[in-house]
């Protein structure tokens, strides 16, 4: 537990340094009327010269006419040329941005946009934090690239609409040529693996939509080890790993804890969610990042334990964006908690599961003290991932999922959950915010939830607890800075009750003190008078 909060740390620590580039914000008016629909990628990709050449095709529905298109595309990268439904078109290429003049308007409806162009794109300096490729070699000096880009936007390498309230609903296409000893790992499922000369050329195509900074691939000198999974929908999905040629030997032991992790998060959201595709992790020089059906693992097989079975915290973390963050996906990146917080949330079930409940309160706990509270985390509207992204949509996030299990109790609790995961209305291509999140849960619990979310996720305040001596052996317990009641657990000398508390307050009997939320459910603090 303290490697994987010490190492979330390093992330905010280096990821809210913030970037030139950004993703996500106020989304620009000409890009509010395209609808993306699908992206085609087709690069050359040279890991000596360290640079790319190629094509995007990206397929859009316009919900009006209009003369001008935008799109996000690093300047470190040079725009060749530029046709729209098979016309070449005058452009300009400044401020990462491509703009696309058009002689006469296009109506609205279904277009499509070629953009040649290449070059070398940025380099992370810390991946995966900051985005950017990777260049690395294995240790025989074999070339092993990576791509991460999740503040940033897949922007870096291809041109895109960069903002998370559009993904491609057919998906995306990456054609991807390497030399001849390399192999690709991609998204979605391979449909071919083509040798011409000295090249090699992979086709990777997803069948769902996808966020764009998941539209991302891996090179390396890759085995690719495979077996069957049965989901609980009764699909076989192929679950493989890339893994390099050097490390082959440790795959079986890593897809074994892969299967089981799968299984966690079966359990408790549902049927595993791309199994048109694949279930997969491949090796990267990076930590680690949630790419759909290619989660980047670069934890070199450092496994802990966890209920006398082997464990690796990042690898259960990152299949949970399978999830969340991948399935449910959030429109605006002030919902960033959503993604990571309830996927973290998922690591805390493992642990309830696999060490009892009595690990699970004490990790929840540690949860609790790590949460900073310095500011909220959803800290408005049309926030780019920068401005939003802090340790707390992690550990507050999760610790705010913990409060309202308890709230509503587990009967309802997990089934909600479990339908936030699976309903179609919050799914794929419907994307969510925090408010479907708490509308969910008031519908389904039937307790008015708004003021807890506004408490916890849109403000730095604690629920504060007023404990007030009123006579020998006579308390007072009431909350000071909420109105609705909520319940509490309250431990006296007579033992542990559950008491449904407000600004009125509730009075108990008791020689000793009376402790409010022993088990801490609460981010609270408490005022003894």
């Amino acid at each position: 537990m303290q490697y994987y909060l010490l190492a979330l740390l390093m992330a905010v620590a280096v990821f809210s340094n913030g970037q030139d580039l950004k993703s996500g914000g106020i989304l620009k008016p000409e890009q509010a009327i395209m609808d993306v629909r699908h992206y085609a990628v087709s690069l050359s990709v040279d890991p000596l010269q360290q640079s790319i050449e190629g094509a995007a095709t990206i397929t859009i529905l316009l919900s009006q006419p209009t003369q001008t298109l935008l799109f996000d595309l690093v300047n470190l990268l040079e725009v060749k040329k530029v046709w729209v439904n098979g016309k070449v078109q005058s452009f300009t290429h400044t401020d990462d941005v491509i703009k696309v003049s058009l002689a006469s308007p296009l109506k609205a409806g279904k277009t499509s946009v070629k953009v040649q162009y290449g070059g070398k794109p940025g380099i992370s300096k810390n991946p995966p934090w900051v985005g950017g490729f990777t260049w690395s070699k294995d240790s025989l000096g074999r070339p092993w690239v990576a791509i991460t880009c999740q503040s940033e936007g897949a922007k870096i390498f291809f041109p895109c609409k960069d903002h998370p309230s559009d993904e491609p609903n057919d998906g995306a296409d990456l054609i991807i040529t390497v030399p001849e000893d390399l192999y690709v790992a991609g998204p979605g499922r391979l449909l071919s693996n083509v040798k011409k000369r000295n090249r090699r050329t992979f086709h990777w195509k997803t069948s769902y939509t996808i966020n764009n900074y998941s539209i991302v691939f891996n090179i390396a000198r890759y085995s690719v080890v495979t077996r069957t999974f049965t989901s609980v929908s009764g699909d076989k999905i192929p679950m493989q790993f890339y893994v390099l040629e050097l490390h082959e030997n440790k795959a079986n032991r890593m897809l074994d804890l892969l299967e089981r992790c799968v299984k966690l998060e079966e359990k408790y959201f549902g049927p595993y969610p791309f199994p048109k595709d694949k279930i997969a992790i491949c090796e990267t020089p990076h930590l680690g990042m949630e790419h759909q059906t290619l989660n980047a693992y670069g934890n070199k097989f450092k496994y802990t334990v966890s209920g006398g079975k082997d464990f690796d915290w990042l690898l259960l973390h990152e299949l949970g964006h399978e999830w969340w963050g991948n399935k449910v996906t959030v429109k605006d990146w002030a919902d960033m908690w959503i993604q990571e917080g309830i996927c973290t949330f998922g690591d805390h079930l493992y642990t309830l599961d696999y060490d009892g409940k009595e690990a699970y309160l004490n990790r929840m706990k540690a949860t609790a003290r790590a949460t900073s509270n310095i500011q909220p985390i959803v800290p408005g509207s049309d926030i780019d991932a920068d401005a939003v992204y802090q340790y707390d949509i992690y550990v507050k996030g999760a610790f705010f999922m913990h409060t309202i299990r308890y709230i509503v109790g587990d009967e309802i609790f997990f089934p909600t959950l479990k339908e936030l995961a699976t309903d179609p209305k919050f799914t794929y291509d419907n994307l969510i915010s925090t408010n479907d999140v708490e509308k969910l849960f008031t519908k389904a619990s039937g307790m008015y939830l708004k003021p807890v979310f506004d408490l916890y996720l849109r403000t730095t305040q604690k629920l504060d607890i007023r404990v007030k001596q009123t006579g020998n052996n006579e308390y007072l317990i009431q909350l000071i800075n909420f109105n609705d009641p909520l319940p509490l657990d309250v431990q006296t000398d007579n033992g542990r009750e559950r008491r449904m508390v407000d600004e009125k307050g509730i009075t108990v009997k008791s020689e000793s003190t009376p402790v409010v939320d022993p088990d801490v459910y609460y981010l609270k603090r408490v005022i003894l008078e």
